[in-house]
């Protein structure tokens, strides 16, 4: 069931000194104090795709699967004991776990997960859903007794095993989603490793230790702290300073070099390629973004072979491709992809290209707000890069950068001329990467807004092909017309290092930063 999904190499990691330490048994007690560079619009976690909702909630939620990240991409169970796919791949039995609990004493049973499933598959009036595409093809959600659970599909769907192992399938009690389907958005009760006990907004996120939790054994912290820190130079000095014990997302390069010069082996180090790249998206519901000239025009001008040279010293902006990682199965090679608009060698031709389709679009003198995130690391980098390669073609830009939920807001709400968006993958599927493509009506995540029914045909295709050979050739046609209308565009993907403290143990590095983040196993070597 893994074609399509590739087996990422291994972190590399630079454990300095002590590391024969990691040997030792776990130990129960103490509070986990990290910083997350991001605060969450709300509570939702089937509203967004980005990290900083999931690193919000992993710990107050269970999952039916999860990926086993010692084994990437092997998958384990996490509410489901064990499962099975009919042959046809027309229906998944999965049973769960006995007698687990939510946060609130009462028992969560198969009709809490079809609850939750259908919620996504099928968001009622005031819910947002960017899994609706995923789940589009489950027809039906039988629930025959209390431990048992069968989806039943309209059309088969090679990757849905995976796809029920993702980070965001939250269960929530049925009950209070029958009550209100908005009750997720601004409550907090799972059944996960720890219970809620309070948002401070502009501060923290605390969690506390279920005694409950379904695993025996666990959770080993007796609870932990999340500290919202948005100013990098604050999160680096708090990192240094021992006030906070990690950053689960990434540091830069400068940032790694500082923290190890400084802490010796007090700092543990692990570096990883990453299922995460930025893009610049259009919005194709305003003029001049509705016009492909428009869309070709700016994303040409962008020298994305310098930008690679350029901020990978200082960012971890760093690899060139398209919509599939970099060296993924399915991508393209360097030379292939240099034949698409806006991925070629020669700058000078393409901005002598640039400027000519702006001519012909009627705006030679384009202006235009540039939406950006105000999280440094990457972002900043990345959008003044990008103003200035506009600035070489004769376009004026306003750099607009604000905090995540507005930032989010006025992507969903389409309250925007041109955005720095993400594509925020948590493993190399061509049905999870592509999804970002498809038309906005089939998936709200599509930032650009844009409707195109030849890539959402091929998309279609994509998902039902278990033949790898074909697959790739559809992915790859899907690729060139969706850098050729330009609607979203890739500028680079990224590289992950991730800095804890050496006496933080046992939280696991992977390729994709949604991953690991439920603390669980996590414990302190104090």
């Amino acid at each position: 069931m893994n074609r399509d999904i590739i087996a990422l190499a291994a972190a590399a990691t630079v454990a300095l000194g002590a590391t024969q330490a990691l040997a030792q048994a776990p130990k129960r007690g103490g509070t986990a104090t990290y910083a997350i560079s991001a605060e969450t619009p709300n509570y939702d976690c089937i509203a967004f795709d980005t990290f900083a909702a999931v690193h919000f909630m992993a710990p107050f939620y269970s999952t039916l699967l999860r990926f086993n990240l010692k084994k990437f991409p092997e998958i384990e169970g996490d509410l489901a004991e064990s499962w099975s796919i009919a042959p046809d791949l027309m229906s998944y039995t999965f049973k769960l776990k006995p007698n687990v609990k939510f946060h609130d004493g009462s028992t969560l049973t198969s009709a809490d997960v079809k609850a939750s499933y259908d919620r996504m598959r099928n968001p009622p009036q005031g819910v947002v859903s960017v899994r609706k595409a995923t789940f589009e093809d489950i027809g039906s959600i039988e629930t025959p007794d209390p431990l048992t659970v069968v989806f039943r599909m309209k059309a088969a769907f090679p990757a849905m095993i995976e796809h029920f192992a993702s980070p965001w399938n939250c269960v929530y009690p049925a009950a209070k989603l029958a009550g209100d389907p908005t009750w997720p958005q601004k409550n907090v009760m799972g059944s996960g490793p720890f219970k809620f006990v309070e948002h401070v907004k502009g501060s923290h996120v605390q969690g506390a230790r279920n005694e409950n939790y379904f695993k025996p054994g666990l959770p080993y912290l007796d609870g932990y702290k999340g500290v919202f820190m948005l100013q990098p130079a604050a999160m680096l000095n708090a990192l240094q300073g021992g006030q906070v014990l990690g950053e689960f997302r990434t540091v830069s390069p400068a940032e790694r070099d500082r923290l190890t010069q400084a802490l010796g082996d007090k700092i543990r180090i692990q570096e990883s390629s990453w299922t995460l790249n930025i893009l610049v998206s259009f919005n194709t519901s305003k003029k001049p973004f509705d016009d492909v000239r428009v869309r070709q025009a700016l994303s040409m001008a962008i020298d994305r072979h310098a930008a690679s040279l350029a901020l990978a010293r200082t960012s971890v902006l760093k690899h060139v491709g398209g919509v599939t990682r970099p060296g993924s199965t399915n991508a393209r090679s360097e030379d292939d992809l240099a034949k698409l608009p806006g991925f070629g060698k020669n700058i000078a031709a393409a901005r002598d290209q640039a400027r000519k389709l702006l001519a012909e679009a009627g705006v030679p003198n384009l202006k235009l707000t540039l939406l950006n995130r105000s999280i440094a690391q990457p972002y900043t980098p990345a959008g003044v890069f990008i103003i200035d390669q506009w600035r070489q073609i004769g376009v004026t830009v306003e750099h607009q950068q604000i905090e995540t939920s507005p930032y989010v807001a006025a992507l969903s709400s389409g309250n925007y001329d041109v955005a720095l968006d993400f594509s925020n993958l948590f493993m190399d599927e061509p049905s999870l990467s592509l999804a970002k493509y498809i038309s906005f009506d089939r998936a709200p995540e599509n930032r650009s807004r844009a409707i195109d029914r030849e890539l959402d045909g091929l998309y279609d295709r994509i998902k039902r092909e278990r033949d790898a050979a074909k697959s790739k050739e559809m992915i790859q046609a899907f690729e060139a017309r969706a850098l050729t209308q330009a609607y979203s565009v890739p500028f680079l993907w990224w590289h992950r290092i991730v800095a804890t403290h050496a006496k933080l143990r046992d939280w696991p590095m992977s390729p994709s930063h949604l991953l690991g983040m439920d603390m669980g196993e996590v414990w302190l070597a104090e």
